[in-house]
This record gives C-alpha cells, structure tokens and sequence, in this order.
C-alpha cells in the first residue's frame, strides 16, 4: 500500500491515476475526502498527528508533499515522525529545485529534506523545476484578450511536465533501485515566457502579446489574490532568480529515471490546448 499526500492537487492526482493504472494497491490523504474518488481515501492533516498515524497503518511507502509555505518543514518532520511510527519502509518527497541550503531565506524544503534522509528509512528526494502547468494561470488573460503577464522577463527556466514528475515519483515509490537519490527534474529546453507565449500561439493558431510586470506590481497582485505574505516573498525571490539569468539547470535525471526523454513544453500544450482555447 502507497499513501500519497497532496492527493487532490497537481501532482498527487497524476500520481494516484498513473499508481493506479500500474495496479498498485493506493490510498490517498486529503483533508477533504469528498474531492477522491476511485480509490480508498483518509482524511488526514499535518497539523493532527492521529490523523497521520491512521494514514500510515499498513503502508509500506509515502509519497510525501506538503502545500507550500513556511510551515513545510513542520509537517514534514511531521509525516516522517507519523511514517517512522507506522514502520513505513520508504518516503519520496517532493521538494523544489535549489532546495539544498537550509539557512536561506523561504526555502520551506531543506529541513524536510534532511527529516527525511535522517528517518532511517529508505528515501528519495525529487526536486521538479516549474511546472508547466502553472501556465494555466495565463487563461484568465487570454480569454478576455489581454496580454499575458511575464514576472521574468528574458529569463529562462526547465518548465518541467507534471506528468513527468508522476511518472518520476511512481518509479521512486515502486523501485529499490532509487533509494537514496536525489533527482532533479527539468524538462528537456530552457523557456522564457516570451518563448512560451509564442509556442502556445502557434499551438491554437492566434496572436497573443506579453506585458512585463515589475516585482512591485507583482506583489501586489499575488496579494490581492490572498497569498500570505511569505508566499509572496518567495514567489517574488524565485521570479527574480529566473529574470536575472540564475535559474537555468538543466539534467537528464527524467530520462534516468523513466528511460526516456523529458517531455517538451510543446506536447504539454498540445494535451491541454482545450483549457487555453
């Protein structure tokens, strides 16, 4: 039996489907059971530590993801106390790309990270790069014919496909062969949103413009959608590392993982061109 944390959300979803379909034996957590269906559901929360306790009975593995923000590496450390307890045998955890100095300012995943490969128990560590689907939040613009809002300017970065990350974390979970590893990945082309804009133009055959916004206009806008402040901080952090030019690794670790290429930005668009149209 899998547990997989985050089971509503971008990547737990796409893990339970692609799990399932490999006939393993799942069970997701959420904090509201009513948005699973398919497989058998526990309502759990990081905060509620017999909730985690019930969520790890008779689990052999955890896929570990905890929503961003400052109070990951407590539920982290949570999980892994919870998994540690319930003689769980492995944990991946989904964490982010440049996750590795614990000191620094908003990085939610270090201390987790070191939670995890200190539990004693078998481990890996997935660090995605964006996802490509965070473009979904360009729909707004497009459908009211506005142009599309660019934070990073020129800057690149290895959009990475949801799918891909699934894939990575159900080979991870499945697999003895990985344990231990820390894997970074990237799609297989550094992007900017420019870049993006024009494959996603090409892809539903119309024009469509970029607007740069500057870091203040920015804020204020992640605010005005009801971000916490820290939220706010890092997301402002992370765009400027990409507008500056400070973000662009690049690895084979999908193709390492899954024994082929990391799927392109271009055939991510293609499968969800309906959502932009």
């Amino acid at each position: 039996m899998i547990l997989v944390t985050g089971a509503t959300g971008t990547i737990g979803s796409e893990l339970v489907r692609q799990l399932v379909a490999r006939s393993t034996s799942v069970r997701a957590m959420t904090r509201d059971p009513r948005r699973v269906s398919g497989v058998p559901v526990v309502q759990g929360d990081f905060e509620d530590p017999d909730s985690l306790r019930r969520a790890t009975d008779d689990v052999s593995a955890v896929f570990l993801l905890s929503a961003p923000g400052p109070r990951v590496p407590e539920h982290d450390r949570a999980m892994v106390e919870a998994a540690v307890a319930g003689g769980v045998r492995k944990i991946v955890k989904l964490s982010a790309i440049g996750s590795t100095d614990e000191g620094m300012p908003g990085n939610w995943h270090a201390a987790g990270e070191r939670a995890v490969q200190e539990s004693g128990l078998a481990w890996t560590i997935l660090r995605p790069a964006g996802f490509a689907s965070n473009m979904f939040a360009w729909v707004p613009a497009i459908r009211a014919g506005q142009p599309i809002p660019n934070r990073t300017g020129a800057g690149v970065h290895a959009f990475v496909d949801p799918r891909d990350v699934a894939a990575v974390a159900a080979e991870t979970l499945l697999s003895a062969e990985h344990d231990g590893q820390i894997y970074t990945l990237t799609g297989p082309e550094l992007l900017s949103v420019p870049d993006q804009v024009a494959q996603l133009a090409e892809v539903l055959g119309r024009t469509l413009t970029v607007t740069d916004v500057p870091p203040d206009v920015a804020a204020e806008q992640l605010r005005a959608a009801g971000l916490d402040e820290a939220v706010v901080s890092v997301a402002l952090r992370g765009a400027e590392l990409i507008r500056s030019g400070g973000e662009k690794t690049l690895t084979a670790d999908v193709e390492r993982v899954l024994g082929r290429p990391a799927g392109t930005f271009r055939a991510w668009l293609e499968t969800h061109r309906g959502a932009f149209g």
